[in-house]
């Protein structure tokens, strides 16, 4: 084995001593990827959790709609009152896993909407330009004009009585738009690919070309950012029902189960702090899993 070989297995620079900017740098880097895979497995196990309430909710010994003892009860007592109760007597835990439901639905279903619908009308405009993509501009960004909270408190009032599927409904109406411009750009830029030229010399029909080619290219991109987009839904339902204009009694979501205790959090805390601890987390592990999806199709950072 030669010096050098000697000197680079060792970790020494040129000079034979490693400085400490490159020790700390890597350190950090270690340190930084330890802690991403952490919550990278924290995200996927509290979400899992999540889908396994959403599974059991009803096989819950206490039903979410009736009185199961006495209220406002602290957590941790007893089975099936595991967190608490609420000032109706109704257990939170069976409350928590149908709101589990709820916001599911209306994170879910908005995205494929808005995948669907957005992504046809992306590919539409990307590969026929003119006429198309200034119409369809027009549309998106007439649906950008709208301030969301507004958009969705006016669609609350006129979809009436409120329900989950009301609300999904204006939720999927906020998500086309956004979906859209992703697409285009994606596809746009996957247009001017050799890929694209050949089958366009090869006389392949446009739909061929934008399902069979474009589609598969930005799929990646559009999944990552989905991901994301579902946390800013359970956010966006949560919002609706603390304002009282979400989801109504006695369905319940977690931002519904907020409103009804905020005027009590000085004497029952918990029946603040549980949804929005549940909430919270559903939120951040989203964000976690997209970030970390993002990280891994962007060709800057093609590591997990």
């Amino acid at each position: 084995m030669s010096l050098v070989d000697t000197e680079n297995s060792l970790g020494l620079t040129e000079s034979g001593v490693e400085t400490p900017g490159e020790a700390a740098a890597e350190r950090k880097g270690k340190k930084k990827k330890k802690t991403a895979g952490l919550l990278w497995w924290f995200a996927i196990t509290w979400l899992s959790l999540i889908v396994l309430l959403v599974i059991i909710a009803d096989l819950l010994p206490a039903e979410y709609d009736r009185p199961i003892g006495d209220s406002n009860l602290s957590p941790f007592q007893a089975w099936p009152e595991f967190l608490g109760t609420d000032y109706l007597g109704r257990s939170t835990l069976s409350r928590i896993a149908a709101g589990a439901r709820t916001s599911l639905i209306v994170s879910t279903v908005p995205i494929v909407s808005g995948v669907v619908i957005g992504g046809l009308l992306g590919l539409t405009a990307a590969y026929f330009r003119g006429i198309a993509e200034t119409v369809i501009d027009i549309f998106a960004d007439a649906l950008l004009a709208f301030p969301p909270l507004l958009l969705l408190l006016m669609l609350s009032s006129v979809l009436t009585p409120p329900s989950v599927w009301t609300i999904t409904l204006g939720l999927s109406v906020l998500t086309i738009p956004g979906f859209y411009r992703l697409t285009k750009a994606n596809a746009i830029a996957q247009s001017k690919r050799e890929y694209v030229v050949v089958a366009k010399a090869m006389g392949a029909k446009p739909g061929r070309i934008m399902f069979k080619e474009l589609m598969p290219n930005t799929v990646a991109t559009i999944m990552s950012y989905a991901v994301i987009v579902m946390a800013i839904m359970i956010v966006a339902e949560g919002s609706l029902s603390f304002l009282g204009v979400g989801v109504p009694d006695p369905e319940p979501s977690w931002g519904g189960m907020v409103y009804k205790a905020k005027d009590s959090l000085e004497d029952y805390p918990a029946q603040v702090f549980v949804p929005c601890g549940v909430l919270f987390l559903t939120v951040f592990s989203l964000n976690v899993i997209g970030d970390r999806l993002r990280a891994k199709f962007d060709v800057r950072d093609s590591n997990l």
